[in-house]
């Protein structure tokens, strides 16, 4: 079998299954990629978007309108990445673009106190059960700056995190960290001092008796355990029934604080984000959250947020420090209400309408073609894992086969839909995801999967 992932060629041994012509397509993303890789470490600014895991030249995108990208080639897709999830509305939704041009008209950064940072924390604690909030730049200082208001709250300085659960790249988090981490397998502690990976102890994700062991050992010395909400950097592996109750059950037990991290999850999974999808059906409530992605619209922005009397030990009111000068931008913050306020209970049934549509005919096809193959979903997020038997953690995504789902997104993509480039990734879609984008996804899966048939041996 031949591959050839720059014009998208797949051929039988027999050389008698073609799935795409050698015409290329991307002679503009293969040019600014060269450039790139001249002054950028491996051509990119975020380890995924180089294509590593699934071979052939990432697209340079130019532009973005409604459920569509265009490339530097001016190839149209269909989008299903959203931006890694902010796209919830879609790209250039006009009364976002308009919220922000006025902001921008006012002035892009002051460093000072702003309205529209009051507006969005007052909307961010009316939909979670957090009491009070502080905004960043990142989904990683809002981490970062979670464990440390937990080990200051504490006094303690040992973490508890799964493996396969990616919570941005603060050193003692790096290990088994899922998403790029995975996708490389770039060891965890590269870079990364033995002291700091000493204070982190990593468990098998949805193992209770992992949990109780570490603490029964630990128990004193934990300041806190985080865990992704709904885990979507492994793929999509939701937690077992009642296992998120149970950390915040344990952690309480033994005086440790329960951070649950929602900076992907967060107002994308549900409109309460993945705590909706059972905290706040089960009645419990993690101590700290943390939120970036759909919150800043499409813009650098995360916040991190807890109990009022924790939030109380940071400064200026306690002596936990932390601090930004882009943090509240007025443009991001801007983006984020526009987007929250417009994000209605209508638009999350819609939302989930079409993710229930794409993913119960990628399940379809593949089955239809003989391709291993299960389809795990958190609210509006899935992701399909390219084996027989249901994910429940890092170890078990670990098994896929990855090759299958390189062939099976280079034909997506060569046929106008833009997946994740990586197995160990959430799928997403938009509001803007119309007839017209559902359909060419739907048109496209019959040859990509076919496609993983071949790549797969099946």
């Amino acid at each position: 079998m031949r591959t050839d992932w720059g014009s998208f060629v797949l051929l039988r041994d027999n050389d008698q299954v073609t799935f795409a012509t050698t015409t290329s397509t991307t002679a503009a993303s293969e040019a600014l990629f060269e450039r790139a890789r001249a002054v950028t470490p491996g051509g990119v600014n975020s380890p995924v978007r180089a294509f590593t895991a699934v071979g052939g030249t990432p697209r340079f995108i130019t532009s973005a309108s409604g459920a569509w990208l265009t490339d530097a080639d001016g190839n149209d897709y269909v989008d299903l990445i959203c931006s890694w999830g902010p796209m919830l509305l879609g790209h250039a939704h006009p009364d976002v673009q308009a919220a922000v041009a006025g902001a921008v008209a006012r002035g892009t950064s002051y460093g000072t106190p702003t309205e529209p940072e009051v507006e969005l924390a007052e909307e961010i604690v009316a939909r979670t059960p957090v009491e009070r909030v502080r905004f960043v730049s990142s989904g990683t200082e809002a981490t970062m700056s979670a464990i440390r208001l937990a080990r200051g709250a504490t006094g303690r300085d040992l973490v508890v995190k799964f493996a396969g659960c990616y919570h941005g790249h603060v050193d003692p988090l790096l290990a088994e960290a899922g998403s790029g981490i995975a996708t490389l397998a770039v060891p965890g502690t590269s870079g990364v001092p033995a002291s700091s990976a000493a204070e982190t102890l990593v468990l098998p994700y949805n193992d209770r008796d992992a949990v109780q062991a570490a603490f029964e050992a630990h128990g004193p010395r934990i300041a806190c355990l985080i865990t992704e909400a709904f885990p979507g950097n492994m793929g999509v592996v939701p937690p077992t029934p009642g296992f998120n109750a149970f950390l915040a059950e344990t952690c309480r037990a033994h005086g440790a604080l329960f951070i649950s991290d929602e900076v992907m999850t967060g107002f994308r999974a549900t409109d309460q984000g993945g705590w909706g999808l059972d905290g706040a059906i089960e009645g419990w409530a993690p101590d700290l959250m943390t939120f970036g992605k759909v919150m800043g619209g499409g813009f650098p922005a995360a916040a991190f947020g807890g109990r009022a009397d924790l939030m109380a030990h940071l400064a200026p009111e306690g002596r936990v420090y932390q601090a930004g000068t882009l943090s509240g931008n007025p443009v991001a913050t801007t983006a984020g209400l526009a987007t929250l306020r417009l994000a209605t209970p209508e638009v999350y049934a819609q939302l989930d309408a079409t993710a229930l549509t794409i993913r119960t005919a990628v399940a379809e096809n593949l089955a239809a073609a003989g391709v291993p193959h299960v389809v795990q979903a958190a609210g509006t997020m899935f992701s399909v894992f390219f084996r027989d038997e249901a994910v429940r953690n890092f170890a078990e995504a670990s098994t896929q086969d990855t090759a299958a789902y390189a062939a099976f997104f280079h034909s997506m993509l060569h046929q106008g839909v833009y997946l994740p480039p990586s197995a160990y990734e959430a799928w997403f879609v938009s509001a803007a995801h119309d007839e017209r984008a559902v359909s060419t996804v739907l048109d496209a899966l019959p040859a990509a999967a076919l496609a993983a048939a071949v790549a797969g041996g099946h």
